[in-house]
């Protein structure tokens, strides 16, 4: 009885912080647009030279949001997508439902759930970036398929200079998971399926508002071939602004929004910021 109470004080307080919910149950992308996502269009990074980002790589049906990369290596018909919400999520926690998929071709995509600021300039102090990050078919020099946490400093795009904190995880994570990230005013926390996969302080915690973002694209090293295409799926999304919350109690959060009724909900302040969704 005391274990149920705790739970349902816990669940109480949540409701009253700011918390951003959306369960992707919008019968269109207008309606998705409408409710504060930005749709990316148009070219750069992350995507190889000649690539896109398309809103009709997105869409919606049976309560999930669908990210798919089209390409037949030729970077100038490869089609990527991508979408941010609102820039103004800082410290708390946010969890996504996501299901990954591992590919039938060798195409090195990546499939991503992320919160980032804007880069004004090459090494910019106040960048700010945490996200996960999966290869199904490696990438970048390491053929190993793996899942990445990674926190960011600061990074140069051309000629490419990172400075993060990154750990991997490796082997298949085709599937559905559950992916948090916890943002401290000290210290950043990623889970996979409740387990901690790493916890970073320093110069790599996030200084300023980011957006929520989900993007789907492809790194160098595609081969020319027939068109083929890849998608992975969005079942929910939830931030609990202020609070570091453990996966379960944000997983249970979003059963009570459901058994409520709410498809989202958004109480988590505007900041007045742009989101670029150029990231």
């Amino acid at each position: 009885m005391k274990a149920l109470l705790a739970v349902l004080t816990l669940l109480a307080s949540t409701a009253q912080a700011g918390e951003f919910f959306d369960d992707f149950s919008q019968p269109d992308l207008a309606t998705l647009q409408a409710q504060g996502w930005k749709l990316r269009e148009g070219t750069g990074h992350p995507g190889v030279a000649g690539s896109r980002f398309g809103r009709e790589q997105l869409s919606l049906g049976q309560g999930l949001l669908r990210l798919t990369l089209k390409t037949d290596g030729d970077y100038a018909r490869t089609q990527l997508a991508q979408l941010c919400a609102a820039r103004k999520f800082l410290v708390g926690t946010t969890t996504a439902r996501v299901r990954l998929r591992d590919t039938a071709t060798p195409d090195p995509v990546v499939q991503s759930f992320f919160l980032a600021g804007p880069l004004r300039f090459d090494f910019d102090p106040e960048f700010s970036e945490v996200d996960f990050e999966y290869l199904p078919h490696g990438g970048w020099g390491n053929p190993a398929r793996r899942l990445y946490g990674v926190a960011w400093q600061t990074v140069r795009l051309e000629p490419w200079l990172a400075h993060n904190h990154a750990v991997e995880r490796f082997g298949s994570h085709d599937g559905w998971q559950l992916l948090t990230v916890q943002v401290e005013p000290g210290r950043t926390r990623h889970y996979v399926n409740g387990e901690l996969l790493r916890e970073a302080e320093g110069r790599t915690v996030p200084t300023v508002p980011m957006a929520i973002s989900f993007s789907h694209w492809l790194a160098a090293g595609a081969q020319a071939g027939p068109a083929r295409e890849h998608a992975f799926e969005v079942d929910w999304v939830l931030h609990v602004a202020d609070r570091s919350l453990p996966p379960a109690e944000m997983e249970a959060r979003v059963q009570q929004l459901r058994a409520q009724g709410l498809k989202q909900t958004d109480t988590v302040p505007d900041r007045g910021l742009t989101s670029e969704c150029n990231l």
